[in-house]
């Protein structure tokens, strides 16, 4: 028998502080307590039924907010502390459920997208509403974070904007959609919206604003249904003549492509974080089967082709991880994130959360093709990570994009 090493929940992680070791401790039992369970529930209702009054999920947004991790206190710790608890805490919550996790911070993206921009009246405005990111349009997906239109296919040309601002005096004029996969945005009060402005007859990127959805002129479609995320509910926002203060305005065009980066830059970690716990949850529950399972007379985790499966879902996860924190550090103690960094770190955890729970379901055997059994679940939920703030493809253009070195050429 070999000498058995159990790992804390953050696996090689080194030894988390005290105020560190708390959160985990809290957002773990609430993850186990809460999230899952629901989460589970969730993913079997309409996506009308997962927003609707009686649903489960707005007893869960209304005690996360009790645990006190919204963008004003975070803004009150060191940027390194900050950055290292969001993951902790959201890791925990991911491991309990992807789609409520990413419901819960996509709460927050408002705010925390104001304290980016150094707007702290938006961040101020943004505290206590349940918020939205959107960006992506109609006709334009992943494209809508390139900004400066390196990625553009040769002799390309992205094309009209579907969403488009116009200042006029001291207020803003917002017309068009935005399209159907905002996060959050069926449920969101307001909203961070990235988009085009139109200046002396023409459009350009663009603006970033902090729109209320609850004035007139914003209207929203119908959430949609989907195979992974079903808890995180997302669809269309629409603007007709929508007119909001100028103080509602983050950025402008001077800053706009920077603006993009850092958001995506902060962005992306958050995707790479929740597919870790992900990935981890896929990972806990074949690891407990393979020891339930019994097949050929013994567990299957004594057939050797399975405890080779196990590792590496295992070391997968510890490098997802560690290139998670490791670029999140970075960014946090840099002067300019490290876009590049964050994309890495996006498509390698996604990547490795669809790799793990489809080695997890294959441990499952045919019980993981079943309802029954949380591994279908997660393996639709990590599938939807590989898509989530920017395809892992685009992504990988843009992130070799940054690689350029224009003094070598």
């Amino acid at each position: 028998m070999t000498n058995n090493i159990t790992l804390p929940l953050s696996g090689l992680e080194a030894p988390l502080s005290e105020m560190e070791q708390l959160i985990q401790d809290n957002m773990h039992h609430f993850a186990k307590e809460v999230l899952r369970p629901a989460g589970q529930k969730i993913d079997k209702m309409s996506p009308e039924e997962a927003i609707a009054a009686d649903s489960p999920l707005w007893g869960i947004l209304e005690q996360a907010s009790d645990f006190g991790l919204n963008v004003k206190t975070l803004l009150e710790l060191e940027p390194n502390e900050r950055s290292r608890l969001m993951l902790i805490a959201a890791e925990e919550m991911a491991w309990g459920d992807g789609g409520l996790a990413g419901m819960i911070l996509v709460s927050q993206m408002p705010g925390l997208y104001s304290a980016l921009a150094g707007n702290m009246e938006m961040v101020d405005y943004c505290h206590g509403k349940l918020g939205c990111w959107g960006i992506t349009e109609p006709d334009h997906g992943t494209d809508m974070l390139d900004a400066e239109g390196k990625l553009a296919a040769t002799n390309g040309s992205y094309g009209r904007a579907n969403c488009v601002a116009r200042i006029e005096d001291d207020h803003i004029i917002i017309n068009g959609q935005k399209s159907a996969w905002v996060s959050g945005a069926i449920t969101a009060q307001v909203c961070a919206l990235y988009c085009h402005i139109e200046q002396d007859g023409e459009t350009k990127p663009g603006a970033v604003l902090i729109v209320p959805l609850d004035i007139e002129g914003v209207s929203k479609g119908k959430p949609l249904d989907k195979i992974g995320f079903r808890s995180l509910n997302q669809g269309e926002i629409y603007f007709d003549n929508v007119k909001i203060p100028l103080n509602h305005l983050l950025v402008g065009p001077d800053k706009y492509a920077e603006m993009v980066d850092h958001t995506l830059a902060e962005a992306n970690i958050h995707v790479a974080n929740l597919a870790v716990g992900v990935a981890r949850a896929a990972y806990e529950h074949a690891h407990e089967y393979a020891h339930e399972r019994k097949q050929g007379g013994v567990s299957i985790i004594q057939h050797q082709n399975v405890r080779y499966r196990l590792f590496h879902m295992f070391r997968k996860i510890e490098a997802a991880r560690a290139l998670v924190r490791r670029a999140a550090e970075y960014n946090a103690k840099a002067e300019q994130p490290a876009l590049q960094g964050s994309i890495s770190s996006k498509i390698t955890a996604t990547q490795t959360a669809f790799e793990v729970a489809s080695e997890a379901l294959q441990i499952f055997g045919g019980n993981g093709l079943t309802k029954e059994y949380p591994i279908e679940k997660l393996l639709r939920d990590a599938r939807a990570g590989m898509i989530a703030d920017g395809c892992n493809e685009m992504l990988a253009i843009k992130g070799g994009t940054l690689l350029i070195n224009d003094d070598l050429l």
